[in-house]
């Protein structure tokens, strides 16, 4: 009974080796990957992206001229064409506004699934409502958006078919867009 107890001990012991092994040689292999490879690393790349147009888009969106002839002036829209099309509803507060030219300029940068783009403007600080009127305020084709999405996931990563269409469900798109985005890139 003893010689037991002594055996189960030492299993017990080498289970909880093994484990602590295992563990170590994960946290180990986490903390030799590149930086480029570490999600923090492309959040905050995107993030920046972000930032850089936003701040390039609305110094530059607008421009006035005047007019020598009549004294008033005039603003130009100067924004460039995009896949992205909204329409301004007059009812619209500054906070919708605001969201559907943030969504604007997400999709202009890169795939988002509704939900997704929902979420991210939430991670900005937009409220769910102003954030969900934002998305159903603009026409958005969510098939290219899924395309676009796989396009850059395979840019950066190797995938499967199964691999990527189950990545861009994740993200939120339907079945049928994950579909979509994978057979667009060859998969």
């Amino acid at each position: 009974m003893v010689t037991e107890n002594i055996f189960k001990g030492n299993c017990m012991n080498a289970e909880k080796e093994a484990k602590a092994e295992a563990k170590a040689a994960k946290a180990k292999s986490k903390a030799l990957k590149p930086w480029y490879k570490k999600k923090r690393f492309w959040l905050l790349g995107v993030i920046g992206l972000v930032v850089v147009m936003k701040a390039t888009s609305s110094s530059s969106s607008t421009s006035t001229t005047n007019s020598e002839t009549s004294n008033s002036s005039q603003t130009v829209d100067t924004a460039s064409d995009s896949t992205v099309s909204g329409s301004v509803d007059a009812n619209e507060t500054t906070s919708q506004s605001n969201a559907r030219r943030s969504a604007e300029n997400y999709l202009e940068l890169m795939g988002f699934s509704r939900k997704g783009l929902i979420k991210q403007l939430e991670f900005e600080g937009f409220p769910t409502e102003d954030a969900t009127y934002a998305v159903d305020a603009i026409t958005v084709d969510w098939n290219e958006q899924a395309a676009k999405s796989a396009k850059n996931y395979l840019d950066t990563m190797s995938f499967s078919r199964s691999g990527l269409i189950k990545q861009l469900e994740f993200d939120g798109y339907t079945n049928e867009q994950a579909q979509f985005g994978a057979t667009s890139v060859g998969l």
